[in-house]
Order: C-alpha cells, then structure tokens, then sequence
C-alpha cells in the first residue's frame, strides 16, 4: 500500500509554529528509537559530527519510523553526493552546515531537489521511495514535502544573509551558536556581547520573515527562553552529551559517598 509522504513538521514551521527537537549523535538505531518514543517532533541525525555513515542514517530512520518523530539530518557538507544519500534514506529534512554566500544556500537547496527545481539524482529504489514500491507519492511529492535549512556559522554568513533570506524554497534558517563565536575568534564565548549582537543581527531578519529560525540549547529552559523570543525549532537534548552529563553525575555522586 502506497503511502502519502507527508510532512507535518515543515507545515508547522512554514506556520511559523515551534517544534521540539534533539540530536542523534551515537549513530545509533537503539538510541535513535528511544529519542523517538520519548516524543520529540524532530530528530536531528549528525551526519557531520558523528561516526554516523549513510548505512547507519538508514537504519536510525528505520527506528524512527511510525513514532510520530520526523527524521532530519545536519549534512556533512553543502554537498552534492552527501545530501542525495542522506535523502535517498529516508530523511524528511535537511541542515547543511556552513553557508556563507547566496550562492551557496541556492546550491544547497538545488542539491536537495529533484529536476526541474533542483539537480538532486532520482531513483525509484532507495529506502525514501519506499524499494520501489512508493515512488509514485514519493517523487512528486518530495520537492514539495522535504524541508532544507542552513546553517549560519561565520560573520560573512551574517552579512549576506538578507540575500540568503531572497531564496523562496529555502525553509528556514540554522544559527551555528558554537562556530559563530569560533569564527569570531571567541570559541564558545556565546554569552559575549559581540557573539550576541550577531546573533540578534541574525534574530532580527530571520524573526519578522515568513522563515523559521532554529538553534540550539543546553536543556528545556534555555529553549524556552529562545521560544518566546521568536525561535521555531530548538535542539534542545543529545543522546550523547545528555547521557555522558546522568553518567558523570551518578559516578560523581558515588566517589562522594565512598568520601563520607
């Protein structure tokens, strides 16, 4: 039975709603699966800074599935043999990392769709066309259906980011808080006043526009704060970092009272 591929996420964000989301940094279908039947909207797998590889995406995807959780991966690069694979596994979204120029966000969407909209590959067998069984709903569908997103990591990014905001298909707009303040010669200074001033630069274009905004934070009250003020959609746990901070504190809480 052929299946209606469907977005319901980006219809949220094209409305400018808020959606939970979270990483999948193990590479990981256990953890990926787990992730998914705790509720988050979206599941963002890394696919730049994880050992995650286009067989493992398949397989997180596969977890992911019927949970209720929509499947998006961060790229490894704005490039063209990368985003195919990680779509043709079935991803429902995509954040390319790193774009700087107009020229660059209009390749990164191209890539990410099928002719005539884009230079994306098709095929009729991989996992997202469901082995050859829902290519019909997913072809023509997917132009429409898959979301693109990118990331604005550096100061140049910032300055061209009103021609950025100039391409119609492109969803949404990913703020990088980590590699903006490295790219500004402050690493992980995010709270700085020059970090923070462009990062409201980026606030003040994205907020107002018919794209959302998203971004990352340390836990739930830290997003909040990012939701009220305008933000969309908040990664807002990892399964790796979430898991090593529980494990530290348990084993920290024991050597203190081994202390005692």
């Amino acid at each position: 039975m052929q299946e209606l591929y469907h977005n319901e996420v980006k219809r949220k964000l094209k409305e400018k709603g808020k959606v939970s989301a979270a990483w999948l940094h193990m590479a990981s279908s256990i953890s990926a699966e787990i992730m998914a039947n705790a509720g988050f909207d979206v599941l963002v797998i890394d696919v730049e800074h994880s050992p995650a590889d286009y067989q493992t995406v398949l397989s997180m995807c596969q977890a992911i599935k019927s949970t209720g959780a929509a499947p998006f991966a961060r790229a490894p690069w704005n490039d063209l043999v990368a985003l195919k694979r990680i779509l043709d596994c079935g991803v429902m979204g995509v954040s390319v990392p790193y774009v700087n120029t107009k020229e660059e966000a209009i390749d990164a969407v191209s890539r990410c769709k099928y002719p005539p909209d884009g230079v994306r590959g098709i095929a009729g067998s991989p996992r997202a066309a469901g082995y050859g069984m829902n290519r019909g709903q997913y072809l023509n569908r997917a132009n429409d259906e898959n979301l693109v997103m990118v990331a604005i990591e550096t100061p140049t990014g910032i300055d061209n980011l009103p021609g950025i905001m100039e391409i119609e298909e492109l969803d949404g707009i990913f703020i990088g808080p980590m590699d903006l303040s490295t790219s500004m010669g402050k690493m992980g200074q995010i709270a700085s006043l020059e970090v923070q001033a462009a990062i409201k630069r980026i606030e003040d274009l994205v907020i107002p526009s018919k794209k959302f905004l998203a971004t990352v934070a340390d836990n739930f009250e830290s997003a909040k704060v990012l939701y009220d003020k305008g933000y969309n959609l908040i990664i807002m746990m990892s399964d790796v970092v979430d898991l090593s901070k529980l494990a530290k504190q348990r084993a920290d809480q024991f050597r203190e009272y081994l202390g005692k």
